[in-house]
């Protein structure tokens, strides 16, 4: 990355001199050069036992050195430029004072990365976060919203950069690995958080990443952080929203935590009280005995909110034909789901009994 930032500089220079100008690291490589012909090649180390000005530029072998990042004897990367004379030691000068803010600017921002990386990941202890945000000069208190993209099937590497693109400023938005498949987005925004446009962020990043990679994505999103000690509880949000989601609702590819409802009360229950509470709700005949087209009138009929008449409608049967099924349903069950309270336990039975099956599908 570095070869990066030192090249876009060197660019920038060349138009103000005709004088080559490069960059060479501690073996005498050429990793940027105003002649892109050079770069690769060796020039020679450092001349070390080169005679040494005052302001620590070296002069031989007929070009002009300085180093960038050096400790002691040793360094990292030198500038050089083409002759010994005063101007060859001005450019080299200007030289290294650009790059080197060039890469404190980007060292900068990715060490803010890692700050976030770390935060999400509890990799830091909460009082740290104060300390280290202010060495960053990091805003804390701005409201962030937190996405999980999880790449479904296979993975590409380059979403990451996709990403990054359609999100570029880089002092306020940050795009995260965080392992094969998931990618957090962390977004900051204004004060007054719409839930419709956070939805179509999600759709806009789903629809590029199916358009331009052809991946298939489910996208997390987590309750908006108001300060950022709150990012490692909204990544987690945005994570279980991918996991409940695909419980629940398993045709959903964007799912926002706080829409999960229910679904996401019993997701945390322990499946020992779930399988009690299933034997409990269908004391007369398990559920397992509901065939496949009575639990598919069931969830008809709680789609049309428990109303008869809409629900044969959509089911294309007479009404008397899903009143006998209902009957049918009670005599199995024990349960009328013409009645709510009834119907309430029997949604969450299902829930349940989902939520179990999903569990049993992981050994």
């Amino acid at each position: 990355m570095s070869s990066r930032i030192f090249q876009s500089v060197i660019v920038q220079m060349k138009e103000a001199t005709k004088r080559l100008i490069g960059v060479i690291d501690s073996d005498g490589t050429v990793v940027a050069s105003s002649e892109l012909a050079l770069v690769g090649s060796n020039i020679g180390v450092f001349p070390a036992g080169a005679e040494e000005t005052g302001d620590k530029v070296v002069k031989n072998f007929g070009r002009t050195f300085k180093m960038l990042g050096s400790v002691g004897s040793q360094f990292d990367y030198a500038v050089f430029v083409d002759g010994e004379d005063d101007f060859a030691k001005t450019i080299c000068i200007m030289a290294y004072i650009a790059i080197s803010e060039a890469r404190i600017y980007y060292e900068e921002n990715h060490d803010k990365c890692a700050f976030v990386k770390n935060i999400i990941s509890d990799n830091i202890l909460p009082g740290d976060i104060y300390v280290r945000a202010k060495e960053l000069h990091f805003v804390t208190d701005i409201p962030r919203i937190v996405l999980v993209v999880r790449q479904i099937g296979r993975a590409e590497v380059a979403a990451i950069e996709l990403l990054q693109n359609l999100f570029p400023d880089k002092q306020h938005d940050f795009i995260i690995s965080v392992s094969e498949t998931d990618i957090a987005v962390i977004k900051e925004v204004t004060s007054v958080i719409d839930s419709k446009l956070v939805l179509k962020l999600a759709a806009t990043i789903e629809h590029k990443l199916g358009e331009e990679l052809g991946l298939k994505t489910v996208i997390g999103i987590g309750t908006p952080a108001k300060h950022l000690r709150e990012l490692a509880d909204r990544y987690k949000e945005a994570q279980v929203a991918i996991d409940v989601g695909k419980v629940f609702d398993t045709e959903k590819t964007i799912i926002n935590y706080e829409n999960l409802g229910i679904g996401r009360l019993i997701y945390q229950l322990p499946t020992t009280l779930c399988e009690m509470f299933l034997s409990e709700v269908f004391k007369k005949n398990p559920i397992e005995s509901l065939d496949q087209e009575t639990l598919y009138t069931i969830n008809k009929f709680f789609e049309n909110n428990l109303n008869v008449s809409e629900t044969s409608r959509k089911l294309f049967v007479h009404r008397n034909t899903l009143v006998y099924r209902l009957e049918k349903i009670k005599k199995l069950t024990g349960l009328d789901l013409r009645e709510f309270d009834h119907a309430i336990v029997f949604k969450v039975a299902l829930m349940v009994k989902k939520y179990l099956n999903s569990q049993e599908s992981k050994f």
